[in-house]
């Protein structure tokens, strides 16, 4: 019933923080917050494993942070750097095999089924990895161990930080049994409460439900559910995974409702976009926009375009229509962003130049 396929999930532990306390041995066990000021409008990006007894997560708003945990320290991020540990992260992956999926600078999917130490044992292959980790970065990693993707990652989840858990084909049943619906791949707050009113709080009771009865409630969503309730999930590991979308975000200092000020930042937002694309040589077809709210109401509109979108000038061109459908000016903002998809990939298109003989009036 169960595929062959051995499947590893490397998740680092807080590792912005992690970085973070490494280079500052000052950092090291105290509580830690990788973001903006604490006075500031900022959130915060990551948080050491002391900082999260006191409560504090990613994405909560700084000035919350430090009321949580007034002893803590804050410092920004140095993505730069988090880059180059992740390059040095991925490279140590690829000893391992070729099959590497990365999901961020932090995560990743090997497939070891076949592998460069010719080793038969994904579990200490894993430890392998952990071990190299730790001894070449000095940061520590958490891994899962199973047949199938979504098995390998709720298992690197399991026993974080710096934990190892293995999932084989004979346990799946079990362990997907007693695994609260929540922890399930594709369940988040709004689905998890849809599934509380049903009456599904674990994997067992998941298990239950007919396939109809979840698509009907779920969509496609429940297709899913479906199957990697039991234990089926087909998906490869994908080496080559393509970026789907290109962005910038910011949260403002000050909310506002000032349309000079917001263009201002729409058109700050739109350059760092346009030096994006141009590194990654790429344009894109669909335009979107974000808005945060004052009151933390969080919309997106979207508008998608017949040529691709290179550019500032072709991004702030399409701004004015997608504000008109939103509250700006008449509601503060506290968050702006924007964002490119449906990339043309690594190539840019042909585009037709306007050319002398093609002004109005001419053939």
């Amino acid at each position: 019933m169960y595929s062959k396929r051995k499947i590893v999930h490397i998740d680092m532990d807080a590792f912005f923080a992690s970085i973070e306390q490494k280079d500052t041995p000052a950092f090291q066990g105290k509580p830690l917050i990788v973001g903006g000021r604490p006075e500031s409008r900022g959130v915060v990006a990551a948080c050491s494993y002391e900082a999260r007894r006191f409560g504090i997560h990613s994405a909560m708003p700084c000035s919350q942070a430090i009321r949580l945990c007034p002893q803590a320290i804050f410092t920004k991020p140095r993505m730069d750097r988090y880059r180059e540990i992740s390059t040095q992260l991925m490279a140590i992956f690829r000893r391992f095999t070729p099959l590497v999926e990365p999901l961020s600078l932090d995560e990743a999917f090997l497939d070891v089924t076949t592998n460069n130490q010719n080793h038969p044992s994904a579990t200490i292959l894993a430890q392998r990895i952990r071990s190299e980790i730790f001894e070449e970065l000095h940061l520590t990693a958490s891994a899962g161990v199973s047949f199938n993707k979504f098995l390998a990652k709720v298992a690197s989840d399991f026993k974080k930080p710096n934990g190892l858990t293995t999932i084989p084909p004979e346990k799946a049943v079990d362990f997907l049994s007693v695994l609260p619906i929540r922890r399930f791949f594709g369940v988040g707050k709004v689905t998890e409460k849809k599934m509380l009113r049903l009456g599904i709080k674990t994997g067992h009771d998941l298990r239950r439900m007919d396939k109809e009865t979840l698509v009907c409630h779920f969509g496609k969503t429940g297709l899913f559910l479906y199957d990697i309730v039991r234990g089926i999930d087909n998906r490869p590991v994908e080496p080559t995974r393509e970026r789907k979308s290109i962005g910038s975000e910011t949260t403002l200092c000050c909310d506002t409702n000032d349309k000079n000020e917001i263009h201002t930042i729409l058109s700050h937002l739109a350059e760092q976009i346009e030096y994006s694309l141009k590194k990654k040589q790429t344009g894109g077809y669909t335009l979107t926009l974000k808005v945060r709210y004052h009151d933390f109401t969080t919309i997106t509109r979207s508008q998608t375009v017949q040529a691709p979108i290179y550019s500032s000038a072709g991004i702030l061109s399409l701004v004015p229509g997608l504000l008109a459908t939103t509250r700006v000016g008449a509601a503060k903002v506290r968050l702006l962003g924007l964002s490119i998809s449906k990339l043309t990939g690594n190539k840019r298109i042909p585009r037709q130049l306007v050319l002398p003989f093609m002004q109005q009036g001419s053939l």
